[in-house]
């Protein structure tokens, strides 16, 4: 990428998998720095889903969740607009925490025009259709109706069931093979076929790296952003193109 007289200047940053908990903090260590160090001064940052571990409501709190919110609506008053896309662990983050975050909630696909390029942003989880079990229980905890239930739910017991439901992920993931769990190629053709994009940023796979994908004719480029359990890293995009970035955390 072209070099830049200040941090995060005519680049716009995007983040996913940080799976930020008080457990962890190294990670949100990391994700302070990068808030501070790279993020400021940028067109934008979007984080396309699982900024935390689990999120039970707007009325989590965790001491992350806490200086999260304060890192970022710091960093959206500075003048660069945050933009958040719910992912499988934290789906059920809603307005008054984005209000507080300085956050602007997007929908997962969100169709942008980034410097110029028609570009699909989504967390991912939708790509791996070839994991049918997920895909069903995807359906029945997004539905609105469920949503509205589990956030209405005692607070202890949101918690508890949010820890079932951890340790349920981390059993079947255990269970299934590395190609059910990634996306489906052809699913990525039909999505930037069908939002007319040429360009495709996701995360969710925990698998970063650039694939190139032909959609009638044409080179169209996905960007899979990394995690941030080992590594941390982000993919940031100027007019020139795009570039990812990962290290060990």
């Amino acid at each position: 990428m072209n070099p830049i007289s200040r941090p995060g200047a005519g680049r716009t940053f995007f983040v996913a998998d940080l799976h930020l908990t008080d457990e962890r903090p190294a990670a949100t260590g990391r994700f302070f720095r990068f808030l501070e160090d790279e993020a400021a001064g940028a067109d934008a940052l979007y984080i396309l889903g699982d900024l935390f571990e689990a999120w039970i409501g707007d009325d989590h709190h965790e001491a992350v969740a806490d200086e999260t919110a304060r890192r970022l609506a710091a960093l959206a008053a500075a003048g660069t607009p945050v933009y958040f896309m719910h992912g499988n662990r934290d789906f059920l983050l809603a307005e008054r925490y984005a209000a507080e975050s300085g956050m602007c909630l997007i929908a997962d696909p969100a169709r942008i025009d980034l410097y110029g390029v028609p570009t699909l942003l989504m967390h991912g989880d939708t790509l791996c259709i070839d994991d049918t079990a997920y895909q069903n229980f995807r359906r029945r905890v997004r539905h609105p109706l469920t949503r509205a239930l589990l956030r209405h739910l005692p607070r202890s017991l949101r918690i508890r069931m949010a820890r079932q439901a951890r340790a349920g992920s981390d059993a079947a993931k255990a269970r299934k093979t590395a190609e059910i769990m990634d996306v489906n190629a052809h699913e990525v053709v039909r999505v930037l076929r069908e939002h007319g994009a040429c360009r495709l940023i996701h995360g969710h796979t925990h698998r970063p790296g650039r694939h190139v994908h032909a959609v009638d004719g044409r080179e169209c480029v996905r960007w899979v952003v990394p995690d941030w359990y080992d590594r941390w890293g982000y993919v940031a995009c100027d007019a020139a193109g795009c570039a990812i970035r990962v290290e060990p955390l």
